[in-house]
């Protein structure tokens, strides 16, 4: 890492925690990312790898979308896990009730605190949604149930609109945590940390964050918000979500583990695992380059990256003199060279150690040039199985 992270001048007048706990959505907002899926079997699957990785609370669903996504809820709360298990409702009676006969430990209650989405969307006054909040999160309450004030597009929210419907539910409904939601994403850090710290200054509760990713800020907003006062980040495994995704677990979680040095409960040999069996279940597949968990992060096709790499190994250095973190760190496999149109002279001599084979350095020049070509006419990098039929053709010709 860089040492400016820690440079105590750098850091100066910001407050970060020791630690951060991880709420996950990945089974319910994640689940609203338009044309997924998850059955009961994927969820319950979904949610043993997310408390073995760590995860501190998982919200399982919504109990009123269907009777299979109600006995996936129940079916998790009664695993045993050492996670907590939450799920979202509306801030009314019945919503509480249907998550009662769930068993879950928590719920997410949520209200629009934008008078946008009040009158335009809703067609509610602030008042009509005071009025159901204090009453359903009191209810939640007299029933055991850990109640956290989910406040739908509160960063949109004029501040003495949102503060009074908070304040009322505080004090005359309950509230047991507050969770401040970028709902559309259209905050910036600078909005965030500012809206959380103001939170701060009159909130005894603990602050949640939940961010959409919408100008690709989700994981900057996060950070934001725990530099503000906030100790609970809501993610989803891979950021997905509606529109332009959530904030993503492996990518917040390494953030602010590796650049901020704020600890988790989080097992980060997991992360790996946990993305390919998200991608596996839900039918949305990474990109290659995707941070942290994609397959390509310790690939390298580049003639210059293969050189350096040769030469770390040979001196047994650390990999970490080229990259941010191991692979074994997130659970990856190890960091491969591939051949292709951006291979080097040090990309072949590699590859043939590698794969065992031998050529006479004056065979180096045309085995680089036809791997080149190839790596052109294919428009990809070449398998193993390829690079030594090319290696033969050359010997032999």
């Amino acid at each position: 890492m860089s040492h400016y992270n820690f440079d105590p001048h750098a850091r100066r007048g910001l407050k970060f925690p020791k630690s951060v706990q991880f709420y996950d959505v990945t089974l319910r907002d994640g689940e609203q990312q338009a044309g997924l899926v998850f059955r009961k079997e994927d969820k319950i699957k979904i949610a043993q790898l997310l408390d073995e990785a760590g995860v501190d609370k998982i919200e399982t669903g919504m109990p009123g979308v269907s009777e299979e996504d109600a006995e996936a809820i129940k079916a998790i709360a009664n695993l045993g896990l050492s996670a907590k298990t939450f799920c979202l409702v509306r801030c009314m009676k019945r919503d509480v009730d249907l998550a009662l006969k769930c068993d879950v430990d928590g719920l997410q209650m949520e209200i629009p605190t934008s008078e946008a989405l009040l009158k335009n969307a809703y067609g509610w006054t602030v008042q009509k949604a005071i009025d159901l909040t204090v009453e359903s999160t009191a209810y939640a309450h007299e029933h055991g149930l850990h109640v956290s004030f989910f406040t739908m597009d509160s960063t949109r929210s004029p501040f003495n609109t949102c503060w009074k419907i908070i304040n009322t539910v505080a004090t005359q409904g309950h509230m047991d945590a507050l969770t401040v939601v970028d709902t559309f994403g259209v905050t910036s850090p600078i909005g965030m940390n500012y809206f959380v710290k103001k939170l701060r200054e009159r909130v005894r509760k603990p602050i949640e964050v939940h961010c959409h990713n919408t100008f690709g800020l989700a994981v900057a907003n996060s950070l934001a918000a725990v530099e503000a006062g906030a100790r609970t980040v809501h993610t989803t495994v891979n950021g997905i979500s509606e529109d332009s995704g959530a904030a993503p677990l492996e990518e917040v979680a390494m953030v602010t583990k590796c650049l901020y040095g704020i600890d988790s409960n989080i097992k980060f040999e997991k992360l790996t695992a946990l993305s390919k069996l998200v991608q596996e279940r839900s039918g949305v597949i990474m990109p290659s380059h995707k941070s942290i968990v994609g397959e390509g992060v310790f690939t390298a096709e580049s003639g210059i990256v293969a050189g350096w790499w040769s030469r770390i190994r040979s001196m047994n250095l650390s990999p970490l003199e080229i990259f941010a973190y191991t692979p074994e760190f997130v659970g990856a496999e190890n960091a491969k060279i591939v051949l292709g149109k951006k291979s080097g002279g040090d990309s072949i001599t590699y590859k043939l150690k590698e794969l065992g084979l031998s050529a006479p350095d004056d065979k180096l020049g045309e085995i680089l040039k036809r791997v080149k070509k190839a790596g052109i006419e294919l428009k990809r990098t070449l398998s193993d199985d390829e690079f030594r039929q090319l290696v033969q053709e050359v010997l032999a010709a």
